[in-house]
């Protein structure tokens, strides 16, 4: 029979073993990701210049640009932000504040979460058949700004009930002992509080959305534009429009995979160059909703 020491002796190697096992693992995907990186930028890099990125797409390689696309992506994610956050937000703290634990509640969380896990072109389906013919809202900037709202609404919800699961109960009682109401807790207190987590679910699903093409190929989304939506300022009352929403569009994944698809290598350096591109906007999203996190706890520490 062994003794106690060669069995923790054993076991030592063994989480040894492992530790060398995950180090290996996690290298091989940081490798690969410097790889892929690497690749892109030396192959998009040299083509990202002001005339790519004011210039129409074209039938030419060296002439052709993806302002179209980038206007279209930054339309398209507003109108995203603006649908899937409040609604996300107030679904998650309805569910998690308001709604009673019954067995209707339990089968809402459950398809929640599995909606979460749904593959995108079904949302694609989806639109086409309800917003695309149903609504008549057509191949459009909104129909691709609600189809993505939807794609990402579970994870909103989710993310802004884990959010509110992390305040501790001692904060709703006190607010409750000094004669708030639900509301108010949650207006006051509960909301705040929780902000960090809910501007991360909503930044994960936006960097999810600006990414997706399955969806918008359903829906009709075009890969050849040369024109940009109406402006949403006019010069006559009530100097806002709303007509560019109805505009057909084109957004950057479309835009690369368009480019990908052709057989001429220029345009594949152009596709490489929309990539690069598209990694810096998703970036430059997560860095303002970062600073506009920190802004806010800072403000709510004061």
């Amino acid at each position: 029979m062994r003794s106690i020491q060669e069995i923790v002796a054993r076991r030592r190697r063994q989480d040894r073993w492992f530790a060398v096992l995950g180090v290996f693992c996690t290298s091989i995907g940081i490798i690969t990701l410097i790889a892929l990186l690497a690749n892109l930028l030396i192959d998009g890099l040299g083509h990202l210049d002001w005339q790519f990125l004011t210039s129409f797409a074209s039938r030419r390689a060296s002439s052709a640009g993806v302002l179209a696309a980038v206007v279209g992506s930054l339309l398209v994610m507003l109108v995203t932000a603006c649908v899937a956050a409040p609604l996300g937000i107030a679904a998650g703290v309805w569910l998690e504040e308001y709604a009673p634990k019954n067995r209707v509640a339990t089968i809402l969380e459950v398809n929640i979460a599995n909606l979460a896990g749904v593959p995108s072109v079904i949302y694609g389906l989806m639109a086409l058949s309800v917003f695309v013919y149903a609504f008549g809202f057509g191949h459009s900037i909104l129909t691709a700004a609600l189809t993505l709202a939807v794609l990402i609404l579970p994870i909103v919800i989710v993310a802004t009930r884990e959010a509110l699961r992390t305040i501790p109960r001692t904060i709703r009682e006190a607010s409750y002992a000094l004669g708030a109401t639900k509301w108010e807790t949650v207006w006051h207190h509960l909301l705040p509080y929780s902000l960090g987590g809910i501007a991360t679910g909503v930044i994960i699903g936006l960097s999810r959305a600006i990414g997706e093409t399955a969806p918008l190929v359903t829906i009709g989304a075009l890969a050849f534009i040369a024109f940009l939506p109406d402006p949403p300022v006019t010069g006559e009352f009530p100097f806002v429009s709303f007509s560019w929403l109805g505009s057909d569009f084109t957004v950057l994944p479309i835009q690369m995979f368009n480019w990908v698809s052709r057989p001429d290598p220029a345009f594949h350096h152009n596709a490489a160059a929309t990539g690069v591109l598209l990694i810096a906007i998703t970036l430059g999203m997560n860095a303002i909703a970062i600073f506009v996190r920190y802004r806010m706890r800072k403000a709510i520490q004061w």
